[in-house]
């Protein structure tokens, strides 16, 4: 009997509390500091959502008029929720880990997003024990304690407003989106932020080309005194001011009307330089005025996304990849918040860390606290700073990489909050020169002197502007008297242009869209990982440059929906939404009269769809253009008519190649393209070997070269791009043949095979054509010239580690296993180390290190992955894709579920099948290696499977 009751206990599920959190990475993080009888389980970001496409539309709701919405306008603005395929699983998983709990900790993020995740958790999972809402904003062990003692109650209120910006999300989306296919081009999309955003770069690049350049010159003296050099700037000219680039009229290249400024001409310039080379200069008046800096405010999301472009040069998206990661290890605080508040146990630590590293005189004798100056500021949490009671200092946490770079950045603004000020001394120097028979001329040279660093050993902010001195740095001027005869060594006339205003940066953009109210900061990075993926910009050099696309638009917008594109208005119902979230404002009457009020958007489209010419919205104004710019199937393209030489009208259509754009495009470059589409291309010269022509054509993606003419014998002669830096108009016909010629012969492998070099679909390249069919392939580097490379140099970068997709390099090369024919490598990737061979990945298990894995242990996880049905981990190809297709969901649905989310699932799920820890239940429900891949959406998401309607009203 006692054996029969030892077994029916051991049977029976051990009571637990199961704990629920967004990833695998936070889950695993937070685990540490729980007790053993909590069970922590990932959701892995949002496991429902409005339907995505038509194919995720249940049978029983396709006859629906409102079901491709996704939302029942005609009763109380219902939702249609459903559970992607992809995420079925995770729910009978989690449902699985609720049998036995005897609690539910919702433990998802403390904002708006994961109060109505863990709203959807409650849903879905129906469960029948006591459920309480678990926050923190940091992962240490006194956080966690304090969030389990201080639980909470479900805040509807919040959820209410997130659903409601979902909800208005896609009615703005889905109502504009298919106006757009109709009337400019298949496959746009139109966003209540997405499209505000669009339109500020649409104005700034309008603005650009309407600029017009100045001209204007000045003069810059070298100077010397006691043996120190300095340089000093024309300010006036017989007590009139020298025009500056200020001075000038942005539509006309000319003077601002009314302005006082001299303008000088060259030849001015070219004799004030003779004549004063040789003038005595004396110095009229010398002014040193104290200054002193504050420290700026700690990390917010917006300015953290400012701060990382500006100084480590990553995108919006990037940076909060990589502080989602921070945060969820439990090295930074949460990373989505408005607040500059930093708690009395975070300033102890910062000024703990002042002391430590700087010394006490570097401290601030008072705390610093800051306040949020940002409109529609919300969200109760700290700014972004480093975790826990005491901050680990950046060369101690073992971090590497872009997580090392963005944690140093956050340490060192966290601290230099609580650093003492920066005293510094501001120089000015007046100097006169005599130029004989053109007046007196007035020379100002400026200087900074740091009198005490302050927060400055720390940390001094970046700026907008490349071309502007860091604050930090000194400009020191030799000790200048009145009276004083300086020497002069040398005077520069020196020629300016007016430049048109700069492009936005991602910095610039998200600054500008916090300053009017757009949008939340947390979707920032969204919102402009759209925009590019669209194709409504392309980010070259930092800069978001608009497509014509966007032109196209934002001008079909700002003609039939002028309030949608508004920034006023768009910050207006920013507005309303945190009303919503406080419960000042009840947002169903607030949807219904966005929506089907007089003035709302479904009466607005019905009333102007059939005012809008599909023929006008497709076609982009831009003025002084011998054609006119529409938009294709295919892109952008110019349409002109002429005259045929037998006297009739032909039209011409000429696509645009991708790298000019709405800016650039001038009359010039116009002609060019389109005579070159009437008259056929212009020969640069004849193949010497084969006798055929040589031409430079110009097609979608930029100019490239053909020998000879598509004809019936040849229809598809040798073509070869122009390399990246190439200008069109330098090239020369030596160049050309060249670069048709490749690949080059370079010569013998030492280890046998030959090395080519030739130009690829990425750039330039060497390939080392190893035998069997294998090649090892090596980018150029910029100062490397295909045309020019020889085999030494080519066996240098052969010899280099290869980088892998997304710039990964391989740590090690373990060996090639006995009757493999490929190697073992070893890499690091965004969510840990993991080994690759050939397109197989296995994650190395927790305690794993470069230094210790072998070639034996790496070929276990690799065939253990390979039994399990696994690819890829989530350090290699799959984690990649799985980021993709989880960013492409979220763009177009609105949602969060970042690909570090999904990836990071990928990577638990490679470490439980390499370690053989797979439950019955998941092994059970695991896919087997021929099993046919699930079908998916046209966008690329997995299709629907169980739905519930539920009103977002429900608790």
């Amino acid at each position: 009997m006692d054996a029969i009751e030892r077994e029916a206990n051991v049977r029976q599920p051990v009571a637990h509390t199961l704990v629920i959190v967004e990833s695998p990475t936070k889950a695993r993080t937070i685990r540490g500091f729980l007790p053993r009888e909590f069970r922590v389980e990932a959701s892995m970001g949002h496991v429902r959502d409005l339907p995505n496409s038509a194919s995720e539309i249940p049978a029983a709701y396709k006859a629906e008029k409102w079901a491709n919405l996704g939302v029942n306008t005609d009763n109380s603005f219902e939702p249609l929720y459903v559970v992607p395929k992809d995420k079925k699983k995770i729910v009978k998983e989690l449902k699985e880990a609720l049998k036995g709990a005897d609690q539910l900790l919702l433990a998802t993020d403390e904002d708006r997003e994961g109060e109505s995740i863990s709203w959807h958790l409650l849903q879905l999972l129906a469960p029948k024990v006591p459920v309480k809402r678990m926050v923190f904003h940091e992962i240490t062990n006194q956080a966690i304690g304090r969030a389990l003692e201080q639980t909470r109650e479900l805040d509807m209120e919040l959820v209410h407003a997130q659903e409601t910006r979902r909800i208005l999300d896609r009615l703005v989306g889905y109502t504009l989106s298919p106006l757009l296919w109709k009337k400019v081009a298949w496959g746009l999309s139109a966003g209540r932020v997405q499209s505000v955003a669009v339109r500020l770069l649409v104005q700034r690049e309008r603005a650009r080309r309407a600029f017009h350049s100045g001209s204007y010159w000045d003069l810059k003296a070298q100077l010397e005194q006691a043996g120190s050099r300095f340089e000093a700037k024309l300010s006036h000219l017989d007590g009139s001011r020298i025009a500056g680039g200020a001075d000038f009229d942005e539509t006309t290249g000319n003077l601002k009307a009314g302005s006082s400024a001299r303008l000088l001409s060259e030849a001015e310039a070219g004799a004030l330089q003779q004549a004063l080379r040789q003038a005595p200069w004396s110095v009229v008046a010398v002014e040193a005025k104290p200054s002193l800096r504050k420290p700026v405010a700690p990390f917010t999301t917006s300015t953290l996304q400012q701060e990382a472009n500006r100084k480590l040069r990553l995108s919006a998206r990037d940076t909060m990849r990589v502080a989602q990661g921070l945060y969820e290890r439990g090295f930074i605080t949460y990373m989505r918040t408005d607040s500059v508040h930093l708690s009395d146990q975070a300033i102890q630590a910062a000024r703990s860390c002042v002391e430590q590293k700087y010394g006490k005189p570097f401290l601030s004798p008072q705390v610093r606290q800051f306040s949020t100056k940002a409109r529609n500021a919300q969200e109760a949490h700290e700014a972004i700073r480093p975790a826990g009671e005491s901050f680990r200092d950046p060369v101690a946490t073992g971090l590497d990489g872009r997580d090392l770079a963005l944690y140093e950045l956050i340490w060192k603004r966290t601290v230099a909050s609580q650093m003492a000020d920066a005293k510094l001394t501001m120089l000015s120097v007046d100097l006169q020169a005599s130029a004989a028979g053109l007046g007196t001329a007035n020379f100002r040279s400026t200087g900074k002197r740091i009198d005490f660093a302050g927060f400055f050993r720390a940390y001094v902010e970046g700026s907008d502007d490349p071309d502007a001195a860091l604050e930090g740095q000194e400009v020191l001027l030799p000790a200048l008297s009145e009276g004083d005869k300086p020497s002069c060594l040398a005077v520069e006339a020196l020629g300016h242009q007016t430049q048109p205003p700069a492009r936005y940066s991602e910095a610039a953009l998200v600054k500008m869209l916090e300053k009017e109210g757009i949008g939340r900061p947390s979707t920032y990075a969204s919102i402009i990982g759209t925009i590019v993926d669209r194709g409504y910009a392309t980010l070259l050099a930092n800069a978001l440059t608009p497509s014509f696309t966007a032109f196209a638009v934002t001008a079909l917008l700002e003609e039939h929906f002028p309030e949608l594109v508004d920034t006023g208005f768009t910050a207006r119902m920013e507005n309303t939404l945190d009303e919503i979230s406080t419960g000042k404002v009840d947002w169903l009457p607030y949807l219904d009269q966005f929506f089907k009020g007089d003035q709302g958007l479904e009466h607005q489209v019905a009333r102007r769809e059939g005012d809008i010419d599909p023929g006008a919205s497709r076609t982009v104004v831009l003025e002084g253009l011998p054609c006119v710019v529409r938009i294709g199937r295919f892109g952008a393209y110019l349409e002109a008519k002429r005259l045929a030489d037998d006297g009739t009208e032909e039209l011409l259509k000429v696509t645009l190649p991708q790298e000019i754009t709405p800016a650039d495009l001038d009359a010039d470059k116009a002609e060019l393209l389109l005579r070159q589409k009437a008259e056929g291309p212009e020969s640069l010269g004849q193949d010497p070997e084969s006798g055929e022509a040589i031409y430079l054509l110009f097609g979608q993606y930029g100019p490239y070269l053909q020998r000879g003419q598509v004809s019936d014998d040849n229809p598809k002669p040798k073509r070869a791009s122009l390399p990246k830096g190439v200008k069109p108009e330098e090239l020369s016909i030596e160049a050309a043949l060249g670069l048709l010629r490749l690949p080059r012969q370079l010569g013998d492998h030492p280890d046998g095979g030959r090395i080519e070099a030739g130009l690829g679909r990425f750039g330039p390249y060497v390939v080392h054509h190893q035998g069997k069919g294998e090649k090892a392939y090596r980018s150029l580097k910029g100062e490397d010239d295909v045309l020019s490379i020889d085999l030494s140099r080519a066996l240098e970068l052969l010899a280099e580690p290869k980088r892998g997709r997304g710039g990964r390099t391989a740590l090690k090369d373990l060996g090639t296993p006995e009757g493999a024919e490929e190697a073992i490598q070893l890499f690091n990737g965004p969510y840990g180390l993991y080994v690759k061979q050939g397109k197989l990945n296995a994650s190395l298990p927790e305690g794993a290190s470069a230094d210790t894995i072998t070639i034996e242990e790496a070929q276990q996880l690799l065939a253990a992955k390979a039994a399990a049905g696994g690819k890829a981990a989530a350090g290699g190809k799959a984690g990649g894709k799985a980021g993709s297709k989880a960013s492409g969901a979220k763009a177009a649905t609105g949602g969060r579920a970042a690909a570090g989310k999904a990836a990071s699932g990928a990577k638990t799920a490679g470490k439980k099948a390499a370690a053989g820890k797979t439950s019955p239940t998941k092994a059970a429900t695991d896919p087997s290696p021929a099993r046919k891949a699930p079908a998916t959406t046209k966008s690329g998401r997995l299709r629907a499977s169980a739905v519930r309607v539920i009103r977002a009203a429900d608790s």
